[in-house]
């Protein structure tokens, strides 16, 4: 991120939100009292879809095949995306088509509605689930489930006081080869764990010069900006690049990583925020619209244990097997988890003594518990993706709070804080894959991050109200993300 860029994004992140004000009257006009939380066994549930060019895509896939659901409706604010959607869908359900519509609060005003599927861009995450909620819906809403911190634990409050169920899109949760290995390693089948390393070694290119485009003409650009800033178009492709732009997306750690950060913090057994976070990293190898690191390591400190996760955009050799994946770390052994369902446990020696594998049923999972009205049967309930998202944005916090310095300079420092022999050797790694992109390191600038302690249990900074301020955000109105439910 160029350090215009960054400032204008810190200063944008600073501005108090104390200017929000209450939720659209389409959270209120519905309120959940109107809706029975359960439906009938007898009817299917009617389901709507909102943001179909990428995600939503396997939504649609995932509730058109249950045969409790029935998807009636598609909500997209890129018109062109949402007819083709429904023509597709039509075409692939015997001519059933659903009703398209554009607005999210014109959507929720339908009583009919019993469940809202959300894949939007990241920073509409949290209000279209808060919204669908306050009108009564059942939610399942994709990873990473917020834009920052305190929009989850705003969704979790709206879920628990208006009794909806809310499932988070991490489907590895629901994954029979992913869940056996957890249940090993919680078993106590590799010893007392230490660490769990999160990979994300997924090669991005360039997104193209930033500068001034326009808008797909199909796109209703103020409803797709939605909570975010006003803010002219700055990269070449419109759709899916906005992820490596801080006012839209998370990066990779809240794109793909967000599943890996979630497995990691899952094997770990911590239902909690850490007590410290640090973040280093950087954006190499081309210069491009994007501002989010593209090379970056998390540390979390949760004080017996670690979880350290890796980001490298660029290509790169895989590490104990995995390139995208888990490696859990133990007494006794490990464990490396090579896909989201898939992979084996090694003793101390490096012997495999136990193998796992089997696919997932997600939305199969959700629909029991809507039907059931019991949460408590969910595999990601609302609560575990605010814990595994806030993770990812913690180490962005702590990432666009640092300071740039000469990578030679960054042993030193970091060791300042951390001395974990196992986050130096981190660290190294992730020097020689640059070096190995023939990246020279020594007098490369890389942002070193704040090391920043946390009150897991406010879930809050400890005496520092920059990184406090990056909690949230300025929301425009009137996509305002309440400060209370």
């Amino acid at each position: 991120m160029h350090l215009s860029s960054r400032r204008e994004f810190l200063e944008r992140s600073m501005l108090a939100s104390a200017a929000a004000v209450a939720i659209s009257q389409v959270g209120t006009a519905h309120a959940a009292e109107e809706n029975p939380a359960a439906v009938s066994a007898n009817e299917k549930m009617s389901v709507a879809v909102v943001g179909v060019n990428g995600r939503g895509v396997d939504h649609l896939g995932g509730f058109g095949k249950s045969k409790f659901t029935q998807v009636t409706h598609i909500c997209d604010a890129d018109e062109a995306v949402g007819q083709r959607r429904c023509d597709e869908f039509a075409a692939n359900h015997g001519g059933q088509r659903p009703e398209y519509v554009k607005d999210i609060r014109k959507l929720l005003e339908n009583k009919s509605i019993d469940i809202v599927s959300i894949a939007t861009p990241n920073h509409w995450h949290a209000l279209a689930a808060i919204w669908s909620v306050q009108a009564g819906k059942h939610v399942y809403v994709e990873k990473p489930v917020s834009h920052n911190v305190l929009e989850g634990r705003r969704v979790v409050e709206a879920a628990r006081k208006y009794n909806r169920i809310v499932q988070t899109g991490t489907q590895s949760r629901s994954a029979k080869g992913m869940r056996d290995a957890i249940e090993f390693i919680h078993g106590g089948g590799i010893g007392e764990v230490k660490i769990a390393r999160g990979l994300c070694y997924k090669p991005r290119g360039s997104i193209g010069a930033a500068g001034k485009y326009d808008p797909p003409t199909s796109v209703d650009y103020n409803l797709w900006l939605g909570p975010a800033p006003e803010a002219a178009v700055t990269r070449p492709r419109f759709h899916y690049d906005w992820h490596w732009q801080y006012s839209y997306g998370n990066g990779d750690l809240g794109n793909q990583g967000i599943h890996q950060m979630d497995l990691c913090r899952w094997a770990l057994g911590q239902n909690k925020l850490p007590n410290r976070t640090v973040s280093y990293g950087g954006r190499y190898g081309y210069v491009d619209a994007g501002e989010t690191a593209n090379t970056q390591v998390v540390v979390h400190d949760y004080g017996k244990q670690q979880l350290v996760f890796e980001v490298r955009g660029l290509p790169t050799k895989d590490y104990m097997g995995a390139t995208v994946g888990i490696i859990v770390e133990a007494t006794d052994g490990y464990v490396v988890m090579t896909s989201y369902s898939a992979g084996k446990a090694f003793d101390k020696s490096g012997k495999v003594i136990k193998e796992f594998s089997g696919g997932e049923s997600h939305y199969e999972n959700f629909i029991s518990a809507v039907r059931n009205d019991n949460y408590k049967e969910l595999n990601a309930d609302i609560e575990e993706g605010h814990l595994s998202s806030a993770l990812c944005h913690l180490g962005n916090i702590s990432l666009v709070l640092g300071q740039k310095l000469r990578g030679a300079e960054l042993p030193e420092r970091l060791s300042k804080h951390w001395k974990e022999a196992d986050i130096m050797a981190t660290m190294e790694r992730a020097g020689q894959h640059l070096k190995d992109n023939k990246i020279e390191t020594d007098d490369l600038q890389v942002q070193l991050g704040e090391t920043l302690e946390l009150d897991p249990e406010k879930e809050s900074f400890v005496g520092n109200d920059a990184a406090n301020a990056l909690l949230t955000r300025e929301y425009r109105a009137p996509f305002i993300v309440p400060k209370e439910v």
